[in-house]
């Protein structure tokens, strides 16, 4: 069984992701206060650990690529490191990219979620960094298997996604993510084509949302005019 997967972005009001892009707060706002509410409303969940695409947590984890020479032939399958008790930062990075350079992100043990084709060298780095990771499967887009087994080597069972937007879609597409929370800024973006929440890249005319509706759960004003929605996902109506 799959963890509980809450879908956690802070947007505009048009829908964008990058702050530093967002119109100014309101006179007597300040932007510390609105930015603050993302981590308070994380913590609130209590949740196991978080996911996060490749290139934020590159950003995040900020270690060098170095060679591991001579690095045995592994069989493809889940390698779990010391925890120690510790939350999870789950990277998904089919392509193994990503360079940890110690076993943590922000104090959270560090889970890779890759692809099968990726490097022995890349996976010999992984295990001595002391960075645990899983397969989902040849491509890395088995998402539902990767989450399974997250589950079920690490006793998770609550996960917060907090995207970019591609990474979100894919969850979405597969009927991984149990609720939204959404915190609105009083801001706009306005540029066409930026990030969005939800920017699923499949094939024209697919629609990742089918057989999905969302039931809103919550709706608070925080301090500033930040708005907090919640939303239940639960299967559509027939």
């Amino acid at each position: 069984m799959r963890p509980y997967i809450i879908c956690h972005m802070g947007t505009s009001i048009d829908g964008r992701l990058h702050p530093s892009r967002f119109t100014m707060p309101a006179q007597g706002i300040s932007r510390d206060v609105l930015r603050g509410h993302y981590e308070r409303v994380h913590d609130q969940f209590d949740a196991d650990g978080w996911i996060v695409g490749r290139v934020t947590m590159n950003e995040m984890a900020k270690g060098k690529e170095r060679s591991v020479r001579d690095a045995p032939r592994v069989e493809r399958k889940a390698h779990v490191a010391a925890r120690n008790g510790r939350k999870l930062a789950i990277g998904i990075d089919p392509s193994g990219r990503v360079h940890y350079g110690k076993d943590n992100v922000g104090g959270d043990h560090a889970v890779a979620v890759l692809g099968e084709g990726v490097s022995d060298a890349y996976l010999a780095e992984l295990r001595e960094d002391g960075v645990s990771y899983v397969f989902a499967g040849p491509k890395g887009d088995d998402l539902s298997r990767a989450m399974e087994e997250i589950a079920l080597l690490f006793d998770v069972k609550k996960l917060v996604l907090e995207g970019g937007g591609r990474i979100n879609g894919s969850f979405f597409k597969l009927k991984l993510i149990d609720e939204f929370s959404t915190l609105i800024h009083p801001a706009v973006d306005g540029v066409a084509g930026g990030q969005s929440i939800m920017d699923y890249d499949g094939p024209e005319g697919d629609r990742p949302g089918t057989g999905q509706s969302l039931r809103l759960t919550h709706c608070e004003t925080l301090e500033g005019g930040m708005v907090w929605l919640r939303h239940a996902v639960e299967p559509a109506p027939v």
